[in-house]
């Protein structure tokens, strides 16, 4: 399991679309498996999760997303799990850490 933490400032619906576009298009294997939206006042939640095939793990791996916004003030966290194939620990994290510095990569430039 990976995870990756950011406060980021922007209009909520416009990094949302952004990020969910970027993970979308940067994997021909990518699906978005499901999600939720929560609103109370000016504060917004949204939930998503997505997957991805793992070429070097030979395995799928999921990425849960969570963005919170008071008005322009978001905080970001994604985390990664899943790819790995042993039966009592993880060997294999490969996968899981590509999907997240994708995530990573597209936050950054927000």
């Amino acid at each position: 399991m990976a995870k990756y933490e950011r406060r980021l400032t922007g209009d909520f619906a416009s990094v949302l679309a952004q990020l969910d576009r970027g993970i979308l298009e940067g994997s021909i294997s990518a699906s978005y498996e499901d999600g939720s939206d929560y609103a109370s006042g000016d504060v917004r939640c949204a939930v998503r999760v997505y997957e991805r095939y793992s070429y070097s793990g030979g395995n799928r791996v999921s990425l849960n997303l969570t963005l919170v916004g008071k008005g322009r003030d978001l905080f970001l966290t994604a985390i990664t799990s899943g790819g790995s194939r042993a039966l009592f620990f993880k060997i294999n994290t490969w996968g899981e850490e590509a999907f997240l510095e994708q995530l990573q990569a597209l936050a950054e430039r927000l």
